[in-house]
């Protein structure tokens, strides 16, 4: 038995029309709330007063390096120090929440430009959680339980099922069962005092898309509404923690034949506001069924190892890409990323899109002309990508992102773009992050694998399967994965899915070989876990 504690803050926004993060649309502004948004967290310790795990799960779109960073301060000045590694900050991935949190120059484009109070508010709230999960931990028993989804359940469907039939290990899938190709179980950590079920965390892959890019109000989208159900069911002061596993390729919305006439069926705030609560109480359905179920008792020691790796210059081994000479590049984004997805939230018009693949294929073409050694390694690991953004080179379709001329007047992030410019907010600043955390937590024989951005079904897949049997040296029995922990990069994809260049390609910054860096520098942090703590080594970079 151990000592857990949970609790909920709400995060308190200024509501003064700004631009919402997740859809990249700066149209997509919040001027009401129609639900509130939560930082909603766990402490577990192996007894009151040890070193307890932190657990903190935000109704947001994404969490940034700025964010843990500016927490683990504020934690640091009210509470004293603790250990940076037993710290897990994620989010629901709510595309209807605040933005302009980051560091990095193009992730807070939209809102417009980064946001103080913003920040400060999330902040403030997963504080607050925190604290009062620590305030009120009590002896506990954590079991673990999962749920499948039955086929008839209509929850999930893979949005890219061309990139993901290219996968050798995938069944071939027609198109009217993309809602088999992705990862159907919901895994549940339940509570439980005195036999009886008090709080939970749950992990399922999807995108929280219900709301479309039309409306005006922040919005807790399916997971904040799975949470509210079953807080509600549950009763008293329970928390019910909704955080996502592979949800890169997982879209809640239909996709397959006819799929544009479904969607306009749910076009408007009360059809899409009522199908989110309704895929929201199908999450929280099957996670009580799971908690319900759950039948593995978790015991042993709680740790977790933590490192930061600069993804924009590694050289992969043979040993994971299959091949001699892989690496990643500097972030780049591609045109497919800006074409958007098909169903939850489109782009540039294929019209257009098809105006700017030889524009881009040019500024490569020039660049390998001037810089050939670079661009040696651009070319290795962007492979086939139509470069949109090269944020190495810091580069709009080669023309330099502080001089665009008449581009920035064509669209309204790039106007945007050179208003930064002129005000001096870019100049200094990276475009995307590049260092990134990996962090595993270890509750007992469970280990969760915590990575920062996106990763498709198969990527998720392939990634536990590589670390199945280093983290079994450790006596560590089950993995489960958590993304968008600690930083947001955009996608992470298999090898096969990239070549597609569909939009989780497109968005896949460091290239072709993303998935394997992961699966090396993973391993790696696998077994320092297996290593006494004083004999582990430090992370350079902490925050």
């Amino acid at each position: 038995m151990w000592s857990i504690g949970w609790g909920k803050a709400e995060i308190v926004l200024p509501v003064h029309g700004l631009a919402m993060h997740g859809y990249g649309q700066p149209t997509h502004r919040a001027h009401r709330q129609r639900t509130a948004l939560w930082a909603r967290a766990f402490c577990l310790a192996e007894a009151k007063g040890s070193d307890p795990l932190m657990i903190c799960c935000l109704d947001t779109g994404y969490v940034t390096a700025l964010m843990r960073t500016r927490l683990l301060e504020l934690w640091r000045r009210r509470h004293g120090d603790c250990d940076a590694a037993r710290l897990l900050l994620t989010c629901t991935h709510t595309h209807s929440g605040p933005g302009g949190c980051a560091h990095e120059v193009l992730y807070n484009l939209v809102t417009p430009g980064f946001v103080e109070t913003h920040l400060t508010a999330i902040v403030t709230a997963a504080e607050q959680a925190l604290s009062l999960a620590q305030e009120q931990m009590k002896p506990a028993e954590l079991w673990s339980g999962q749920f499948s989804f039955d086929t008839e359940t209509e929850v999930a469907w893979n949005r890219s099922l061309a990139a993901y039939r290219r996968n050798p290990e995938t069944p071939d899938y027609r198109d009217d069962e993309r809602h088999l190709a992705l990862d159907r179980c919901m895994r549940t950590l339940a509570v439980k005092q005195g036999g009886q079920l008090t709080a939970l965390m749950a992990l399922f892959g999807v995108h929280a898309t219900c709301l479309g890019n039309s409306l005006d109000a922040y919005d807790g989208d399916n997971k904040g509404y799975a949470a509210a159900a079953l807080e509600e069911s549950l009763g008293g002061n329970a928390v019910a923690l909704f955080a996502q596993g592979s949800a890169g390729d997982v879209s809640p919305h239909y996709h397959g034949p006819g799929q544009w006439r479904r969607r306009q069926r749910l076009q408007g705030e009360a059809a899409e506001v009522n199908y989110a609560r309704h895929n929201g109480r199908l999450q929280a359905q099957a996670a009580m069924s799971a908690a319900e179920a759950a039948q593995l008792l978790l015991s042993g020691s709680l740790d977790a190892v933590l490192s930061w790796v600069d993804f924009s210059q590694l050289r992969v081994s043979e040993r994971y890409a299959g091949r001699p000479s892989a690496c990643t590049s500097p972030a780049a984004l591609g045109i497919s990323f800006i074409e958007g997805t098909p169903v939850d939230g489109r782009g540039i018009s294929p019209g257009l899109a098809a105006v700017l693949r030889p524009l881009a294929r040019l500024a490569r073409w020039k660049r390998r002309r001037r810089d050939p050694s670079g661009m040696q390694r651009v070319d290795a690991a962007q492979g086939v990508k139509d470069i949109f953004i090269d944020a190495g080179e810091r580069r709009v379709l080669g023309l330099d992102i502080e001089n665009l001329g008449p581009w920035a007047s064509l669209d309204p992030l790039a106007r945007e773009l050179r208003r930064e410019v002129e005000a001096g907010e870019v100049a200094g600043r990276a475009l995307l992050p590049s260092v990134l955390p990996l962090q595993i937590v270890r509750l007992g024989t469970l280990a969760w694998v915590c990575a920062p951005g996106e990763f498709t079904t198969i990527a998720g897949q392939r990634l536990l399967e590589t670390l199945r049997p280093e983290l079994a040296r450790c006596g560590i029995q089950d993995l489960w994965l958590c993304t968008y922990c600690n930083e947001y990069m955009g996608y992470v994809t298999t090898y096969e899915e990239y070549q597609e260049q569909a939009y989780e390609g497109g968005h896949n910054v460091f290239g072709q070989w993303t998935l394997a860096a992961f699966q090396e520098h993973f391993v790696a942090l696998a077994r320092q876990l297996a290593l006494p703590a004083k004999a582990r080594e430090k992370p350079q970079c902490v925050a």
